[in-house]
């Protein structure tokens, strides 16, 4: 039970039933004015005229006629001279400046704007695949994208229909239950077994996925980097949340300077510092084959100015990095970094663009066989 509202100790329940339009009417026109004067003018209730702090003390001179009074002002303006203007009017003659419009893109360039693709990934993709009309509706409330959403369903948000009692923009806040999910299964992937396919260049292993696996030893992950050095098949390496320090991420940094089939590298969530983030930056300019590296979520949250500076400087030398899952602090850095990815895919598009063309083209103008 809630407690009844007091107002310098007394209870406010016991003016519930009177009737304040005959108080205001025993009032004299001075104690309104006092009255007024101790009313919030910022209440949004009053209307605008009562809130305002002019005070008019003229008498009426009759009641309002709205025709007559936009009869008056039109007259006004009819009978008001215009004022004169500094430089006459000349037909013909051009008075300040003429507008030009700008310049409209050519079609080229809006074809290669429209060719840019964009990658949700995988997660997002699935997601929104498998989401009902229900779903991508508050989707799109939530986002702020109302048009998307037509004229019933917008009146349908705001009157709660369909809403169960309690729901809605009027129900109370509340937390909603959470969707148990299964939990993942552990990393079964055996090490010393992919140490040995990799060490022996085995064609099959392609993909190689250790995150998450715990207690793997110095010396397991010098034999995995001395394997990767003369390893030619080997596609993606994820090592992610395994442990991984600087002198077992130095040994990684020499492998890859040696190896030129890798292109994938995740090494997120380990106990690597910054210096040596840099270092292994700095070796993917040794081959230029790496088109994704991943290190975020390391030992030191913080780089620093001067390490995110230089970790620019390398991605800006880097021709093949097209993905750097890195968090770096700074604007400029961050800006850099993201302009040079983009124009690294954009001539990696435009390349694979002129190959198709010029595939297409020769298999249009092959000449035919000579039939003997």
């Amino acid at each position: 039970m809630t407690t009844a509202a007091k107002l310098y100790g007394k209870d406010l329940s016991e003016y519930d039933d009177v009737d304040v339009d005959d108080l205001l009417a025993q009032l004299t026109p001075e104690e309104i004015n006092i009255l007024a004067k101790e009313v919030d003018p910022d209440d949004s209730f009053m209307p605008p005229s009562e809130r305002c702090s002019y005070e008019c003390d003229k008498s009426p001179t009759g009641p309002l006629n709205r025709k007559k009074l936009i009869e008056h002002i039109n007259k006004q303006a009819l009978e008001t001279p215009d004022r004169p203007e500094l430089k006459p009017y000349v037909p013909g003659v051009i008075r300040g400046k003429k507008w030009v419009p700008p310049p409209q893109e050519s079609a080229k360039e809006k074809e290669v704007e429209e060719q840019i693709a964009i990658d949700l990934g995988e997660e997002y993709e699935q997601a929104l695949s498998n989401a009902t009309q229900e779903e991508i509706i508050d989707l799109a409330a939530i986002l702020g994208f109302h048009s998307m959403m037509n004229q019933d369903q917008y009146h349908a948000s705001l009157l709660n229909s369909g809403q169960p009692v309690g729901l809605g923009w009027d129900g109370i806040t509340k937390a909603s239950q959470p969707k148990p999910y299964p939990m993942e299964p552990p990393n079964d992937t055996d090490v010393d077994a992919t140490i040995k396919q990799v060490r022996e260049d085995d064609a099959s292993l392609i993909d190689l996925n250790w995150n998450n696996i715990k207690n793997i030893s110095d010396e397991k992950f010098i034999q995995l980097f001395e394997g990767l050095e003369i390893n030619t098949h080997l596609e993606s390496l994820s090592l992610t949340n395994v442990g991984l320090t600087d002198k077992t991420a130095q040994r990684l940094a020499d492998a890859l300077e040696k190896n030129s089939t890798l292109r994938v590298l995740n090494v997120e969530t380990n106990f690597i510092s910054p210096a040596v983030i840099v270092r292994l930056i700095r070796a993917l300019l040794k081959t230029k084959s790496i088109e994704e590296f991943r290190c975020s979520n390391q030992r030191s949250q913080v780089l620093g100015n001067k390490i995110e500076m230089e970790i620019t400087q390398l991605v800006e030398q880097n021709p093949t990095l097209l993905r750097l899952g890195l968090h770096l602090e700074f604007n400029d850095a961050r800006h850099r970094v993201a302009a040079h990815l983009q124009r690294n895919i954009d001539r990696i598009r435009k390349d694979l663009t002129l190959r198709l063309q010029f595939r297409f083209f020769n298999m249009n103008h092959r000449k035919p066989a000579l039939i003997q």
